[in-house]
């Protein structure tokens, strides 16, 4: 129960310590890199899964 409790803490100041980040202009711009990151790693995951989806489907048809 213990470790519940400092992980929910973690995660509880992780949200406030972003929230405090993204009022300062510097903070902003890092969030909104990191965010784009994200973003740009997420995309090519899903193009790569859409992709292997695709030849898999040719595959079976063949």
């Amino acid at each position: 129960m213990k470790n519940v409790l400092w992980f929910l803490l973690g995660i509880i100041g992780g949200f406030v310590a972003a929230h405090l980040m993204n009022k300062d202009p510097r903070g902003h711009e890092l969030l909104g890199e990191i965010d784009a990151r994200i973003s740009e790693f997420t995309d090519r995951l899903a193009d790569a899964y859409r992709e292997e989806e695709a030849r898999l489907g040719t595959d079976k048809a063949e």
